[in-house]
C-alpha cells in the first residue's frame, strides 16, 4: 500500500507542476503578490515597527528608573576601611549592595510631547506603508499593461507572418502556372523575411516588459509566468467627465497617502520642537537609594568588662587593657556577614532634585532651532509634494484625453486600411495589382492595427491612474 501511494505522488508531481507553471496571473493577483513580497514595501514595514519601537521607549522615560548594583572584592596593602572609610594595612575581604531609583516629576512637558511626536511619526510610518504599496500598484499596473501590449504585438505580428506565407505560398503557385511574374514571389519572400524580424524584435520587447513585471513582483527571472489576457472592451472606466482634474486635485489632496505622510510628519515635528525647547528649563526629580556593605574587618561591641578600681593593668581575654578610672571597658568581636548587610551597614536616603541647565555649549539650544527648522523643511516638502501631485493629476488627465482621441483616431484608419487592404488582396489575387502595391497595403494594416493596439492600452492606463487619484486603487 505504501509503495502504491509513493507511485501514485510520484505520477502526479509533473500534473501539478504542469499545473502550477500553467496558471495564469491577473492584475489583481500580480498587485496582491507584490504587496506581500515587493522590498520597497518590506523596508516601509521595518520602519514601522521601528517608529513603533521608538514610541514604546518615549513612554518607558515616564516610568521611574530602578537599579541594582553589587561589588565585592579583597584589599591588601594600604587601602580605605568601606566600613570606617578609615585607612588601613590590614587585609579585607570586602562586599557592598546599593539599589538606587529615580523619576522625573517635572519637566516642563518633555517626556509628554516627546511622546506625541514619537506617536504621530508612527501614524505616519503606518501610512508611509499603504503609500508604498500604492505607488507599487500604479507601477505593476503600468507594467501589466506594458506586457499585455507587447504580447498584443507579438499577436499581430505572428498573424501578420501567417497572412505573409499565406499569399507567398498562393504567388508561388500562380507563379508556376505563369498567371504571375517570379518577381511578386520574391518580392512576398522579402516581406515574410521583414516579418519575421518584427515579429523577433517584438518578442524580445515582450520578454524585457515581463522581466521589468517580475522584478516588481520580487518574482525570479526564470520563474513560471503567464498573464492572462482581459477582454480588453469589458475593462470598466469611468467616464472622463467624472475625472476633472481640479475636483481630481481637491479630493486626492485629503486622501492620497503621501499627502497624509507630510501633514503627520510636520505635526510629528511640532511636538519635538516643543520637547526639545523644554530641555532649556529646569528638571525637578526625586531619588532614593538603599545600600549597605561587608568588611571582614569591621569590629563592632560585643560586650564589656569594669575597670580596675585604681590605675593598672587588667587582662581580659589574653590582652592587658588600661585603666585610668572606674568603668566599663567595650569588648570587640567581628560582626557576621548578615549582621553587617541587614542591619549595622543599612543606609537608606530619599530626596528631591533639581537640575537647571545654565551652559551646555549651546547643545540645547541648537536643538531647539534645529527642531524649528525641520518643521519648516517638511511644510517645504509637503508644499512641494502637492505641487507635483497636481502636476501629475492635470498632465494624467491631458493624456487621458489625448489618448482617447488618439485611439478613436487610430481606430479609423485601422478600420479604413482593412478595407484598403481587402481591395488591394482582391485586385491582386485577379492580377490587377503589382506584388509592391500590395505590400504597402498590407504593411500599412500591420501598422495600422499596431498603433490602434497601442493607442487602447495607452488611453485605458490614463483613464486608471486618474482613477487611482480618485479611488487609490486600480482595477482591470
Amino acid at each position: 500500500m505504501k509503495k502504491l501511494k509513493l507511485l501514485a505522488a510520484f505520477l502526479a508531481a509533473p500534473m501539478l507542476i504542469f499545473a502550477q507553471q500553467s496558471e495564469t496571473w491577473d492584475l489583481q493577483r500580480c498587485v496582491q503578490y507584490a504587496l506581500d513580497n515587493n522590498i520597497s514595501v518590506k523596508q516601509s514595514d521595518v520602519q514601522a515597527r521601528l517608529d513603533a519601537l521608538t514610541l514604546k521607549q518615549a513612554k518607558a522615560n515616564q516610568i521611574p528608573t530602578l537599579s541594582f548594583n553589587t561589588q565585592g572584592g579583597y584589599n591588601f596593602g594600604r587601602s580605605v576601611d568601606p566600613t570606617t572609610n578609615q585607612f588601613t594595612t590590614n587585609r579585607v575581604l570586602f562586599q557592598s549592595y546599593g539599589i538606587q531609583t529615580g523619576v522625573t516629576l517635572f519637566n516642563f512637558f518633555r517626556v509628554q510631547n516627546d511622546i506625541k511626536a514619537k506617536k504621530i511619526q508612527g501614524e505616519a510610518s503606518a501610512s508611509d506603508i499603504e503609500r508604498a504599496k500604492s505607488d507599487v500598484t500604479l507601477n505593476v499596473a503600468a507594467a501589466y499593461l506594458q506586457y499585455l501590449l507587447a504580447k498584443e504585438q507579438v499577436n499581430i505580428a505572428k498573424g501578420q507572418i501567417e497572412l505573409t506565407t499565406n499569399q507567398l505560398d498562393l504567388t508561388k503557385k500562380q507563379v508556376e502556372a505563369g498567371a504571375l511574374p517570379e518577381l511578386n514571389a520574391a518580392q512576398l519572400a522579402s516581406q515574410l523575411a521583414t516579418d519575421s524580424s518584427t515579429y523577433i524584435t517584438n518578442v524580445t520587447t515582450m520578454e524585457q516588459n515581463k522581466l521589468q513585471l517580475l522584478a516588481l513582483l520580487n518574482l525570479s527571472a526564470d520563474a513560471p509566468f503567464e498573464v492572462s489576457l482581459p477582454d480588453v472592451d469589458k475593462i470598466p472606466l469611468e467616464p472622463i467627465s467624472e475625472l476633472q482634474p481640479d475636483a481630481l486635485y481637491k479630493h486626492a489632496v485629503q486622501t492620497q497617502y503621501q499627502q497624509r505622510v507630510d501633514s503627520l510628519k510636520i505635526l510629528s515635528a511640532k511636538y519635538a520642537a516643543k520637547s526639545a525647547r523644554a530641555a532649556l528649563y529646569p528638571t525637578l526629580s526625586a531619588f532614593g537609594s538603599v545600600g549597605s556593605n561587608y568588611a571582614s574587618s569591621f569590629m563592632t561591641q560585643t560586650g564589656s568588662f569594669p575597670y580596675m578600681d585604681t590605675i593598672g593593668t587588667i587582662n581580659i581575654n589574653g590582652k592587658d587593657y588600661y585603666s585610668t578610672a572606674q568603668g566599663q571597658i567595650p569588648v570587640y568581636g567581628k560582626a557576621s556577614y548578615g549582621k553587617q548587610i541587614f542591619d549595622i551597614n543599612l543606609s537608606q536616603a530619599v530626596g528631591i532634585s533639581l537640575n537647571i541647565p545654565i551652559f551646555n555649549n549651546r547643545q540645547s539650544r541648537t536643538a531647539w532651532e534645529q527642531a524649528k527648522l525641520n518643521v519648516t523643511n517638511l511644510q517645504l516638502q509637503q508644499a512641494q509634494n502637492n505641487q507635483t501631485l497636481q502636476q501629475d493629476i492635470y498632465t494624467a488627465y491631458t493624456n487621458a484625453k489625448s489618448g482617447i482621441e488618439k485611439f478613436n483616431a487610430n481606430t479609423k484608419g485601422a478600420s479604413y486600411a482593412q478595407y484598403a487592404y481587402h481591395l488591394a488582396e482582391l485586385r491582386y489575387e485577379n492580377g490587377m495589382l503589382s506584388a509592391s502595391d500590395y505590400l504597402v497595403a498590407q504593411n500599412n494594416l500591420y501598422t495600422a492595427k499596431i498603433n490602434q493596439s497601442a493607442a487602447r492600452y495607452e488611453y485605458i492606463f490614463r483613464l486608471k491612474v486618474l482613477e487611482f487619484y480618485k479611488f487609490n486603487q486600480i482595477h482591470l
